[in-house]
């Protein structure tokens, strides 16, 4: 595949920063919608979006680096090369979640409740950023058949692109992309149907949604980070499961009505608006 769009002189526009872009924009204005409810305004999502976006990238970078240091010794200033690719997600969402943190301390905001916010975006950006390894024929699965692939019913032009060197591999940019807009549109149903949602269920179902699905198609890639002998993004999405299980029991056990995801309308205090 061409991971360029197009290509002036020392200039070039590519598919993996423009997908990204794309997830990034589509999930600010779902979480604009969503922080409507609550009386939170759009600049204080702005605001949240402006320091998530950088520090997530900026984590989701060293996160990669570390475990592929050796890729970087002799050329550090391609360290910087982002839209070259090598950004790991689970980096991404622990400087992103430390943020989140700092920002909802300062500005005195529920921080379960833009948790909440914000996983749908996150997951569904998560789903269009995986296109962009597509383009640049990378984070694809062990090598396989081209009758294997047919099988799975899989769009030529996916068969096709995961050609590569004369070799087919398992699309995994596509197991994953997948996974994740199923998972957004679950996290939107249980968001609008479910009655007794309490607020941070939503971050756990998120949380062990993403795990799960993570665990088994990480064990198909053939360039996961490792850490001895194991797969790190493996004994992440292990730590983040049961964090997600615990913590989402724990919350279908505080019969609090003051925790409901939706309070009643007279319970959305305008204090939290910024």
């Amino acid at each position: 595949m061409n991971p360029e769009i197009f290509h002036i002189g020392m200039f070039s526009i590519r598919w993996y920063s423009v997908l990204i872009l794309l997830g990034m924009i589509i999930g600010y204005l779902l979480a604009v919608k969503e922080a409507k409810k609550f009386n939170i305004s759009k600049d204080t999502i702005f605001d949240l979006a402006f320091y998530i976006i950088i520090f997530g990238i900026l984590g989701a970078r060293l996160y990669y680096v570390a475990f592929n240091y050796e890729l970087y010794i002799d050329n550090p200033l391609s360290i910087f090369a982002v839209w070259e690719g090598g950004l790991a997600i689970h980096g991404g969402i622990i400087f992103g979640l430390l943020t989140l943190i700092i920002f909802c301390k300062i500005k005195k905001l529920s921080i379960l409740r833009m948790m909440d916010i914000a996983v749908p975006s996150l997951i569904l950006a998560q789903a269009i950023g995986r296109w962009g390894n597509f383009f640049n024929s990378e984070a694809h699965g062990f090598a396989t058949t081209l009758e294997n692939l047919q099988s799975l019913h899989i769009p030529n032009f996916i068969i096709n692109g995961m050609k590569i060197s004369g070799v087919y591999y398992h699309p995994t940019f596509l197991y994953e992309s997948i996974w994740c807009l199923l998972g957004f549109i679950i996290l939107i149903l249980v968001r609008k149907y479910y009655r007794y949602l309490k607020t941070g269920q939503l971050s756990c179902i998120y949380l062990m949604w993403y795990g799960v699905g993570r665990y088994f198609i990480e064990s198909l890639r053939t360039d996961s980070l490792m850490f001895l002998n194991f797969r790190v993004a493996q004994l992440v999405c292990v730590i983040t499961f049961i964090i997600g299980l615990i913590f989402f029991l724990y919350l279908c056990f505080n019969r609090l009505k003051k925790g409901l995801y939706y309070p009643e309308k007279k319970q959305v205090s305008k204090k939290v608006a910024k």
